[in-house]
């Protein structure tokens, strides 16, 4: 997930990113929960993950520890990831159209952070170079990033859920073994974004500046 951030000041960007991500992520974990639950599936809400506390949807490693290592050494790649919410598929209403559903929410509620904090951005113009400029230009880049890398069709990312849902069978049984992998399946697509020049951050850089036109980069 790249951000588009800077890394000049890795203290003041540590203190200011991290807030930001764990409310980001816990927005979009409790919003799979919640649309799960909604569906059918109260498996999350009685895990108590349709909530805002990020306790209740941080790991330790892929949540901070992770992010922030990344971040000190400058890599041009910034990953980091909740605790996976639990979901009962085969529970949801509208099978897997139902799951496509649940998938899809939380990269989309990226997406909507991103678009308030664009809207406030704009309305409030802070100054370049302050604080309240550097909270915008992150909270804004942070989501876009999550929107993007999220929505890819990749298990176990939330887009493979939207791919499951029309996939023919024999594309299905593929990405469950992906699937299977987990972090590691994480780790190949990143690998391959690297081989192939980002395009991550080339079009985070054009979502953006939609978003919010006047933010520099």
């Amino acid at each position: 997930m790249y951000t588009g951030v800077e890394m000049n000041n890795t203290l003041s960007l540590v203190v200011i990113l991290v807030p930001i991500l764990l409310i980001s992520m816990s927005i979009h974990e409790m919003m799979h929960a919640y649309v799960s639950n909604w569906l059918g599936d109260d498996t999350a809400r009685l895990m108590g993950r349709v909530s805002i506390n990020p306790i209740a949807h941080m790991d330790p490693m892929l949540t901070l520890a992770l992010p922030i290592l990344l971040l000190i050494t400058s890599s041009p790649i910034l990953f980091g990831a909740a605790k996976p919410v639990q979901v009962n598929f085969s529970s949801l209403k509208y099978e897997e159209y139902g799951g496509a559903i649940v998938g899809m929410v939380g990269p989309l509620t990226n997406l909507a952070l991103a678009f308030v904090a664009g809207l406030l951005f704009t309305q409030f113009q802070p100054e370049y170079g302050t604080t309240l400029y550097s909270i915008f230009k992150i909270t804004i880049w942070l989501n876009v990033g999550l929107f993007i890398f999220n929505s890819i069709p990749w298990p176990p990312l939330d887009g493979s859920r939207l791919l499951y849902a029309f996939a023919p069978t024999w594309l299905q049984e593929f990405m469950s073994s992906l699937e299977r992998m987990g972090l590691t399946s994480i780790v190949i697509l990143i690998f391959i974004f690297m081989l192939v020049g980002n395009p991550i951050g080339l079009l985070a850089q054009k979502l953006v500046g939609v978003i919010a036109p006047g933010l520099v980069f």
